[in-house]
């Protein structure tokens, strides 16, 4: 069985966010992961992952007003320095989290953008990232997000994603590859991750329809958590997933115990 972290954003919103982490240990977590942790000093984050004992292993770089709708600038060619200091903003709460890897959101493009001038400054940002992030010893993720979730985002499929990653032509950037995006948009899980495994920094998983906890969907995650281990992934992956109800009482699926099995569709 591979190694879950609990995405903080969504799960345990029962407590506070520092108070998510000890909750998420308690349930058995060994990590979390957040979308943004900039509204909380790092340091009281650091010493809420000391004594729970668990390790953050993801968020994401500032992705500009969220509570406005937007998510993520990275594509925005007259954002570019606001990008810029978001990266040494994430670099700084990283290192003191002690967080391996940062994600970016490309962003949707700007209402009556190019979309190729879009694409050019995502590289020269993601370069610029990657840079800074190579100095400091961190990776970094690109992520493709659906389109009927956030309709317009400019990073939508697996395919797309490797050919920026390409682009850039940076060795510490790599895909951050959601199955519930993913199954969404292209489907064919199985194979992408048998195809392009190395190339794929983390993982998260939220069945579908609805974005919940595996088991409520058309997902076989079973089925995908044995591929993985077949394939020796010794990543984490990101629960980043609505529950249903209770955060807790919805884990059956983690512990083995309240997943049904997987049946095809006719």
């Amino acid at each position: 069985m591979p190694r879950f972290a609990a995405n903080l954003s969504l799960l345990f919103q029962e407590h506070d966010f520092p108070a998510c982490i000890a909750a998420a240990a308690r349930a058995g977590f060994g990590a979390v992961e957040c979308q943004f942790p900039y509204a909380w000093p790092a340091a009281q984050l650091a010493d809420a992952l000391h004594a729970a004992n668990v390790a953050m292993v993801l968020h994401n770089l500032p992705a500009g007003d969220w509570a406005a709708g937007e998510r993520g600038i990275a594509c925005h060619p007259d954002r570019v320095g606001e990008f810029r200091d978001g990266v040494g903003r994430a670099i700084d709460t990283a290192c003191q989290l002690g967080c391996p890897q940062l994600n970016c959101l490309a962003g949707v493009v700007p209402a009556g953008g190019d979309p190729e001038r879009a694409l050019s400054t995502l590289v020269d940002n993601l370069r610029f990232a990657a840079d800074a992030l190579q100095a400091a010893g961190l990776r970094l993720l690109i992520e493709p997000i659906n389109t009927f979730d956030i309709p317009g985002f400019f990073v939508s499929r697996s395919d797309q994603a490797l050919a920026i990653i390409d682009a850039v032509g940076a060795d510490n950037l790599f895909l951050q590859f959601d199955l519930y995006h993913a199954q969404r948009m292209e489907g064919e899980l199985a194979g992408t991750l048998s195809r392009h495994l190395p190339r794929i920094g983390h993982i998260q998983i939220a069945d579908t329809p609805g974005r919940h906890e595996p088991g409520t969907g058309e997902i076989n995650f079973p089925f995908l958590f044995d591929h993985l281990d077949a394939l020796g992934y010794a990543g984490w992956i990101g629960c980043e997933y609505l529950p249903v109800g209770d955060t807790e009482a919805g884990l059956g699926w983690m512990r083995g115990g309240n997943m049904p099995p997987h049946t095809p569709p006719n």
